[in-house]
């Protein structure tokens, strides 16, 4: 089996590669990215052995090459693209080129080549902020240009489905180490804060909720849908647990207990982004089930070095 990935040098997409290449069905794993983020770290870290690993420099919006690269392939995961946090509402032109054209460039080359999946790496942000609960039979409304940019994706990608198997994964906040971290997310930059900082600054009155999901649970539902032919083409959300940033804070605290928090605008309550598991694919065991706090004190054990001996000595006071 081939593999292409999109975006495959990014937070999920180094994870994606090294879990792939440990797999006797991958033969071939081509890795498709501008490096934009600047992160080098799929290139550094442990080699991946046994696999012929491909990486080409190349642009989401070059129409030519990536027709070129799709030769031979059987399975593309999409995971490239202009990611929101913390800019969500910054430049449109950006999000529409990468996430909205640069998408529909992807679809018109995989309309000409032979892949027969086709996967997508959507966004919770798709639904748009509301205070009841959402699943895949609620229609998205997206409120940020990050969103909007997302969902017509989505749409380059629904227009393959007559013709190959189409998977859109509405995935929900992704936390977790990876070698090419992301400390923009926000329970990345919680736990990085946490670490060196000692405080953390809420926006709002932390009573806001969000879907969340652990990376590894990400790439582990990558992997079984790229390889499992019993589990039905759709859209589907890829969420693990709902939470609030106040709950979340309450496991970091078992973890750092003398944290300081720092809560801007208090009597601010923002918006919640609420989604329903998805029974049926749950029934597919995608993933393992792992505690929140424990995947904490796993993350934990990837920093290098212990908090700043000033921290733990103000904490003491």
């Amino acid at each position: 089996m081939k593999i292409l990935i999109t975006g495959g040098a990014g937070y999920i997409g180094t994870e994606l590669t090294h879990k792939l290449g440990q797999s006797a069905e991958v033969d071939d794993i081509v890795i498709y990215d501008n490096l934009s983020r600047k992160n080098y770290n799929l290139f550094l870290s442990e080699k991946i052995s046994g696999k012929n690993i491909q990486f080409i420099y190349g642009d989401i919006l070059d129409s030519r090459k990536l027709k070129s690269v799709l030769d031979g392939v059987d399975v593309v995961v999409h995971l490239a693209a202009k990611v929101s946090t913390p800019f969500a509402n910054e430049d449109p032109h950006l999000f529409e080129q990468v996430n909205h054209w640069g998408t529909a460039e992807l679809s018109y080359a995989i309309e000409a080549s032979d892949v027969k999946k086709v996967i997508y790496m959507s966004s919770i942000s798709v639904y748009g902020a509301r205070e009841e609960p959402v699943d895949e039979n609620t229609t998205p409304n997206p409120k940020t240009y990050y969103g909007i940019s997302k969902l017509n994706g989505e749409k380059m990608i629904q227009r393959l489905s007559r013709e190959r198997d189409t998977f859109i994964l509405r995935c929900g906040n992704v936390y977790g180490y990876s070698k090419s971290m992301r400390f923009d997310a926000v329970i990345n930059k919680l736990m990085f804060e946490s670490q060196f900082k000692g405080k953390i600054n809420i926006q709002g009155s932390g009573n806001q909720q969000r879907a969340f999901i652990q990376i590894d649970k990400v790439t582990s539902s990558l992997a079984r849908i790229i390889f499992d032919e019993n589990i039905p083409a759709g859209n589907y959300n890829l969420v693990d647990k709902n939470m609030s940033i106040n709950e979340i804070i309450d496991s970091l605290k078992q973890i750092y207990p003398d944290l300081e928090m720092i809560f801007v605008q208090q009597d601010l309550n923002l918006k919640n982004i609420i989604v329903k598991k998805n029974a049926a694919l749950d029934a597919y065991n995608l993933f393992e089930q792992s505690d929140f706090l424990e995947e904490l004190k796993e993350f934990k054990e990837h920093f290098a070095f212990s908090p700043p001996k000033s921290i733990l000595e103000n904490q003491s006071i």
